[in-house]
């Protein structure tokens, strides 16, 4: 009854677009334009001590015929969902289908793409089901976004959005800036790649790496993934696997596509954890992390011993007063960040001496995986002479 009372205003503005949205809403992908065709669907990964979950999530199928999409897309979910990337003014196509849940043939979930931070015009195209719409099983809808602002955003369904972004509906979005490509000389360094528009290349960078902050509580995902339908303990909440794009250490740092799970059945699952998080850098580099927390419990305070870390933005915001010129770029040596919020941090290498350095929760609790003691939110970085 819970999904049956919150999805009938969701099915009702799908039946009454008729079969426009049945068939799809496409577009040509003009030129110049960026065009992706994301599904909703269940499936499974595999934590670093070895435990199966059973998760929702995209997958990424552009360029499949559309009457091949929902076969590929079968038990296809990715943790975390494929990266978004596009540049400030560019225009996006994003086309959302549903794919039906076969390990819960007993749900009818519709999906939707919110792309948090961003400024929508129209609201049918925010994802936000009281005033946009989600896609039903079998369904496909095409979101417009006039790509406005540099910055780093996520992605996530927005309906029945706890449970969706607890079970892994969740992923990154870059935006590059329309100063890339232009040479600006900060600091004695040239650059031609930059966080934002800063006009003086004060964040510019040699490499970026984005880090999606997320976590699973078992209990949770166990209770969905059962096939007699129950009570969801929402009260009870509690991540005890919290990861760095959808692995915990020390998987973190395997460049590899991680194992597939071995599913219920005994049969060997789809590739699900493409995205490490191991971060690379040639001495003197400056390296821009792109950080996203998207975890639906926690608060997480990261560090990294022995570099310190220069916050040039937050919220996809660069900071600097209100002329707009001053910048307001601060050193710290830790960074908190709670759910939907994002931080673009640079690491200037000049005198970081070659190395592995740790990038890690302060919180004791986070560094595990469930209950294998070392673990967690954590990652290397490997400075290379």
């Amino acid at each position: 009854m819970r999904r049956l009372f919150l999805m009938v205003p969701v099915c009702m503005l799908v039946l009454g677009l008729g079969t426009a949205l049945e068939a799809g809403i496409r577009t040509q992908c003009k030129p110049g334009a960026v065009c992706q065709h994301l599904v909703g669907v269940d499936g499974y990964v595999s934590m670093a001590d070895g435990y199966r979950q059973y998760v929702f999530g995209f997958t990424d199928k552009t360029g499949v015929p559309d009457n091949d999409v929902l076969l590929e897309a079968e038990m296809d979910a990715q943790s975390p969902a494929p990266p978004i990337r596009v540049q400030e003014g560019q225009e996006f196509y994003l086309t959302l289908s549903t794919a039906p849940m076969k390990m819960r043939p007993d749900l009818f979930d519709a999906h939707s793409v919110h792309w948090h931070g961003f400024p929508n015009i129209a609201p049918i195209f925010d994802g936000e089901p009281m005033a946009s719409i989600g896609t039903n099983p079998g369904a496909s809808f095409t979101y417009y976004y006039k790509v406005p602002a540099p910055g780093t955003y996520a992605y996530h369904c927005h309906v029945e959005a706890t449970e969706h972004m607890q079970m892994g509906m969740l992923g990154h979005v870059t935006v590059t800036p329309l100063q890339d490509g232009t040479p600006i000389t900060y600091a004695g360094k040239t650059y031609s790649q930059f966080a934002y528009n800063d006009g003086d290349g004060s964040t510019g960078y040699d490499v970026d790496y984005a880090l999606t902050v997320i976590g699973f509580d078992p209990n949770f995902h166990d209770a969905n993934g059962n096939p007699t339908p129950q009570p969801l303990p929402f009260a009870d909440m509690r991540d005890t696997y919290m990861q760095i794009n959808g692995r915990g250490y020390p998987d973190t740092i395997n460049t590899e596509i991680l194992n597939p799970p071995i599913l219920p059945d005994g049969s060997t699952g789809k590739d699900s954890q493409k995205v490490n998080a191991l971060i690379q850098a040639t001495q003197g580099q400056r390296i821009l992390l792109r950080i996203m927390n998207l975890s639906t419990v926690h608060f997480s305070t990261i560090t990294i011993p022995g570099i310190t870390m220069k916050v040039v933005a937050k919220d996809a915001s660069l900071l600097r007063a209100g002329d707009g010129v001053t910048n307001l770029y601060y050193d710290t040596n830790t960074l908190t960040m709670g759910g939907g919020q994002s931080a673009d941090v640079i690491l200037d290498t000049t005198n970081v001496p070659p190395g592995t350095y740790f990038l890690h929760t302060t919180d004791h609790g986070e560094l595990s995986n469930n209950q294998q003691d070392f673990g967690g939110l954590m990652t290397e970085i490997v400075i290379i002479p």
